[in-house]
């Protein structure tokens, strides 16, 4: 018997890396002769750097510029020529700073950069294929702060060079690229994002996720209005082809750093998930498999809309493996996860008292599932 284990985090429960492994001993306590490959995985947002260094990658320590201004510690993964990067690390809602147990937004000033700090480190150690993982972001700064990190310097009428975040935007008067980083036309440049939003408008980075990152209705509309101020600027320089950036699908993603890593780095968009079972190498592994496990702190509509058990399920069915979805709950009902494809479904929260039992002994839960399934 061969299984591959290849789960996504259960948020505020497991790292993916421990949900695959918990299921692996479950698995291994009922059938010692089972081979199992652990293969953890993401969508392209946190826990794809983890992913990565599972599945290979070496892992450079850099402290950056958080989200807030100050110093945080980041990381970025590298194999050979190739990078990952995980905006989250340097610029997401994970690493703003906490006050009175909550963080501390700034939907206004948050700044991108430190994960140009860490495309940077990656450029500067030779690497010529860089993923941008840009889930969980806590900016709408158009990826400006990204950009400056790289080089490009964004002035005011005066020459004076902007503050931090979004809204400064709107005083942006020339943008100056002489800088910018000499190995960027050199690198190719994926960015795993599975938003198609285009940067602005209704349906832009300011509207859609500008109020998850505390933006007020008025926020909302200057941050709008300042990132149109920003394409036009670097369409000032770089001409027609940055405008048209900005209505691309997934220019929008990560407050607008999709639309920098289109216009600027001639990033190549694909949905997340995609991108890290690529870099895991699940494909190669699932060939010949006898049975495929996923999962997710909750399987719903959106895990059916190109989440991380969805993009497994679509490598088991392709190879004709069945695929068994772990999960802390689901709000699906049997027939639906029938029809998706799913050959058995399991949910922590079957096994636990209440769900906050459920979230809490997770580990336990699921070795107990890796049991029931090898014993089936």
């Amino acid at each position: 018997m061969r299984v591959v284990v290849a789960p996504d985090k259960f948020k505020g429960s497991v790292t993916a890396h421990e949900a695959a492994a918990e299921l692996a001993a479950g698995i291994a306590e009922v059938r010692p002769d089972a081979v199992v490959e652990v293969l953890p995985v993401a969508d392209g947002g946190e826990g794809t750097l983890d992913a990565a260094l599972d599945a290979g990658f070496e892992r450079h320590d850099l402290t950056v510029t958080g989200p807030a201004g100050g110093p945080v510690p980041a990381a970025w993964g590298r194999r050979g020529d190739e990078a990952v990067v995980e905006m989250s690390l340097a610029s997401g809602l994970a690493v703003l700073p906490i006050q009175d147990g909550r963080p501390v937004l700034a939907p206004r000033t948050a700044t991108s950069r430190g994960t140009g700090e860490l495309v940077a480190a990656a450029l500067d150690a030779g690497c010529t294929r860089v993923l941008l993982g840009v889930g969980g972001s806590a900016t709408t700064d158009g990826g400006a702060g990204m950009l400056a990190a790289l080089g490009l310097r964004l002035l005011d009428v005066n020459g004076r060079d902007l503050p931090t975040g979004g809204a400064a935007l709107a005083e942006l008067h020339h943008v100056d690229a002489a800088q910018l980083h000499p190995r960027i036309r050199d690198v190719e440049f994926v960015l795993a994002a599975d938003v198609d939003n285009p940067l602005l408008g209704p349906h832009g980075a300011a509207t859609v996720f500008g109020p998850q990152k505390g933006a007020s209705e008025r926020d909302v509309l200057d941050l709008d209005a300042a990132l149109a101020v920003f394409r036009d600027r670097l369409a000032d320089v770089l001409d027609e082809p940055a405008r048209q950036a900005a209505d691309a699908p997934g220019a929008g993603a990560a407050g607008g750093v999709g639309y920098a890593g289109l216009a600027v780095l001639g990033a190549r968009r694909r949905p997340g998930i995609d991108v890290v079972l690529d870099l895991v190498g699940l494909d190669a592994a699932v060939a010949g498999a006898d049975l495929l496990l996923t999962g997710e702190g909750s399987l719903d509509e959106q895990s059916l809309g190109g989440k991380t058990p969805l993009g497994v399920l679509h490598v088991g069915r392709r190879h004709g493996v069945p695929v068994v979805a772990v999960c802390g709950r689901t709000t699906l009902d049997a027939a639906t996860l029938r029809e998706a494809g799913f050959a058995a479904v399991h949910e922590l929260r079957a096994l636990a008292a209440d769900p906050e039992t459920s979230m809490r002994e997770a580990p336990r839960l699921l070795r107990e599932v890796g049991r029931r399934i090898a014993s089936q």
